[in-house]
């Protein structure tokens, strides 16, 4: 089984994802949408099954794709302490803009006449 990580740095798996968050979809659906063929789709559908990210369910000829949500689960903890990281950058650099001096104005002073 491939890290979900591994899995989805291709960018057609992530608009793959992208597209079953609102739902089960059939394979054709998918394709078509992607503007992909069908079997270089269920390619890309076969290695986010094997990677436990997406479950397939049979109904009569079509294969339906849904998202798993625990691995997407995990990848968010895992990502947590990162979102942490750049949060309190991110409050530090607002905090230096905050508190930098204004920089000097170039030009004239805008008019506060009216003009005819």
């Amino acid at each position: 089984m491939s890290p979900p990580f591994e899995v989805l740095a291709d960018p057609t798996r992530r608009r793959i994802v992208a597209l079953l968050r609102e739902g089960p979809r059939p394979v054709g659906e998918i394709a078509a949408e992607l503007t992909l063929s069908q079997p270089r789709t269920s390619k890309h559908l076969r290695v986010l099954r094997d990677a436990g990210l997406v479950t397939v369910r049979v109904r009569a000829q079509a294969r339906y794709y849904a998202l798993r949500p625990e691995p997407l689960a995990e990848l968010d903890a895992w990502l947590e302490p990162y979102r942490r990281l750049w949060a309190d950058r991110l409050d530090l650099l607002a905090n230096q803009l905050d508190n930098a001096p204004a920089p000097p104005r170039s030009g004239p002073a805008p008019s506060t006449e009216e003009q005819p």
